[in-house]
């Protein structure tokens, strides 16, 4: 069976590293590069750190920088306090030898689906500004891409920066009411279903237990982001919101979707709120309002305790 070919759009990011290394530890998965963005870090901080994530995973993935500000609205500080300055926590992320293409993400995509019509799957996990540009710049792109599967957004339930908003969505409402008024095949892996599945440390712990690098990496930036989520849940968890997403790739089997059209609010008290749409011209999104939470849970740990050895095969 051929791998899928994936491209991840992230801001890494603790649970960006977490989807990332999942990808690069998924026999099924060719990962193909990711393009980075703002969001819970700045984008030079994003692509700096992607370029981590390559070196770690022994992967000869690309890396493209993308947009560095929302396409309308001033730029929302990074959530450095859910996931570090840097990013991965306490962690320090040393400068690589490793470069970045040379160029932007969204001509980077554009190459890959027409070098590869109709097979390239689209992850976008951060903030959908390049997807935005992707499809501005490049209107035909669409019709070449296989599938787009986003983290964000939340239909029924509440939001996780406002009342009424997710992250992803509400850092550039704009740009995601683009994505999702464009016509391609889009699955929508929000808050209606990702604040369902949870690790905890001894999870990571036992990941780590079998692959000592990648997992020992994944479990110390774990400690940082499951401290977040004490404060917010009073539980010692963290919600795997960026791995839902890949994981919905992998095993779409393991989600249940209500098909809805989507569009975005733009101002006042509900800005970056993500609402059914009243325009019938919108192709209807897949949204994920359920899931079978072990089964999720347990192929995201099964497949990361592979990541060491993966890693090591790639190496030879």
């Amino acid at each position: 069976m051929d791998k899928i070919k994936l491209i991840i759009d992230t801001d890494p990011g603790i649970d960006d590293a977490m989807a990332i290394h999942y990808a690069c530890a998924h026999a099924g998965v060719e990962l193909l590069g990711l393009t980075t963005i703002f969001g819970n870090v700045y984008t030079q901080q994003a692509t700096r750190n992607a370029l981590f994530l390559k070196h770690q995973a022994q992967y000869g993935f690309d890396v493209a920088a993308g947009e560095s500000v929302p396409l309308t609205i001033d730029q929302n500080p990074p959530s450095h306090y859910v996931h570090g300055d840097e990013g991965f926590g306490d962690l320090d992320v040393p400068e690589g030898a490793l470069v970045a293409d040379d160029r932007h993400a969204a001509e980077y995509i554009k190459d890959q689906c027409e070098k590869y019509p109709g097979e390239v799957v689209l992850c976008p996990v951060g903030p959908l500004t390049n997807m935005a540009k992707l499809v501005q710049d490049f209107p035909h792109i669409p019709q070449l891409v296989k599938r787009v599967i986003i983290m964000g957004g939340a239909v029924w339930e509440k939001g996780n920066v406002t009342p009424f908003a997710e992250a992803n969505i509400w850092n550039d409402p704009h740009a995601a009411d683009i994505v999702f008024a464009s016509d391609w095949d889009i699955d929508l892996i929000g808050l209606d279903v990702t604040q369902k599945i949870t690790c905890t440390q001894s999870d990571f712990d036992l990941v780590a237990k079998t692959s000592p690098e990648i997992g020992g990496f994944l479990s110390d930036i774990a400690r940082f982001y499951i401290r977040f989520y004490h404060s917010v849940l009073g539980k010692e968890v963290c919600v795997m919101h960026d791995p839902s997403a890949v994981i919905a790739l992998t095993d779409r089997d393991f989600f249940e979707f209500e098909k809805a059209p989507l569009s975005v609010v733009f101002s006042g008290e509900e800005v970056g709120r993500t609402t059914i749409s009243t325009d019938a011209a919108r192709r209807p999104a897949h949204v994920a309002v359920n899931a079978d939470v072990a089964a999720v849970k347990k192929r995201f740990l099964d497949i990361c305790s592979q990541a060491d050895t993966m890693a090591a095969n790639r190496k030879k």
